[in-house]
């Protein structure tokens, strides 16, 4: 056992420790065996050296990304105390970078997955990105094209998603065919407006640089030269994901996100990205990267939400499972 004190310098302490201490309570619950308090801008730690060490590193890491980002999240203290977390902190060049959009704004992966995508689509030219939302999936995917669109290494960006969304139906939705359709659009428009100085996007999407279309419109079509994005991957049924990913041509990239969780086709058909997801795991040249609760970047209530669904699904599944043992007995 031993006592060791460290002072917290060179960052803004209230960002360290957060309203009320909320920051430095979260880094706490990660050591749940060792005494840590604050007095001031100075730690004490008391318990088995070992987990001193282990507190100590994790500390310096936090220091590290702090002065490098102005700020912490909860999240980004989630990323931290993995065993990869260091690489969160590693020396970061421009290539860290992905793109800069409007107002000065650094475009970068900002978890351990989401550079893992990163590094998946410079490395493959077919990427499959699964996880819950709010885990930069689509807004990461996004950004990768408009960089490859800016260095010229494809000649358009096409985006993509299935007309299915919780139950509705599109003959039921006012206005003209592209009114009905933006709604479902709207998170890809989201992340352009952030990239794209908004006159610039709007030439981009009337000449047809950057297309946004729904599934339906890629059939019959060969994309090269291309970075294809389809976004919402689960509601695509396992035709409309054949027809999808046979659509790649020539020097196209083709990235596939979607959360299995939101899967909002009919109960009994199954979702092309799951039969996807199976059926392509080993096909060599072709990248999946399984993101989750980790890797949220949304409000810390999201990845509460999130973990509170998913405790209540796994509950759900082991109530009926139960009901059916009964049965077979």
């Amino acid at each position: 056992m031993i006592e060791k004190k460290i002072e917290v310098k060179g960052v803004n302490p209230i960002e360290f420790f957060g309203v009320n201490n909320t920051k430095f309570k979260h880094i706490k619950s990660f050591f749940p065996d060792l005494k840590i308090n604050s007095r001031g801008n100075v730690i004490s730690v008391n318990g088995d050296i070992r987990l001193v060490g282990v507190f100590e590193d994790k500390l310096k890491l936090i220091f590290q990304y702090l002065k490098k980002h102005d700020t912490i999240t909860e999240n980004n203290i989630d990323n931290l105390m993995e065993d990869e977390g260091s690489k969160m902190v590693e020396k970061e060049d421009r290539s860290g970078i992905i793109v800069y959009g409007n107002h000065g704004l650094k475009v970068k992966a900002r978890t351990i997955n989401q550079q893992k995508l990163v590094k998946a689509v410079n490395e493959h030219d077919m990427v499959f990105a699964v996880g819950p939302a709010g885990t930069g999936k689509t807004y990461t995917a996004v950004a990768l094209a408009v960089r490859a669109l800016k260095e010229k290494e494809v000649k358009r960006i096409i985006l993509t998603r299935p007309a299915v969304e919780a139950g509705e139906n599109l003959g039921f939705l006012p206005g003209d065919m592209k009114e009905k359709l933006d709604p479902y659009m709207m998170p890809l428009y989201d992340a352009l407006r952030d990239m794209i100085p908004a006159e610039k996007l709007k030439d981009m999407i009337e000449f047809g640089v950057i297309e946004i279309a729904p599934l339906a419109f890629m059939r019959g079509r060969t994309l090269d030269k291309a970075f294809v994005i389809l976004d919402e991957a689960q509601n695509a049924t396992k035709m409309q994901m054949k027809m999808f990913l046979t659509r790649m041509g020539m020097s196209a990239k083709f990235v596939v996100t979607g959360d299995m969780s939101q899967v909002d086709l009919p109960r009994k058909q199954q979702s092309g990205l799951s039969y996807a997801l199976d059926l392509l795991k080993d096909t060599e040249g072709l990248g999946i990267i399984r993101l989750n609760q980790t890797d949220v970047i949304r409000h810390p209530l999201v990845k509460r939400i999130i973990d509170a669904f998913d405790k209540a699904d796994a509950e759900e599944k082991k109530r009926k499972q139960n009901e059916e043992d009964n049965f077979n007995k």
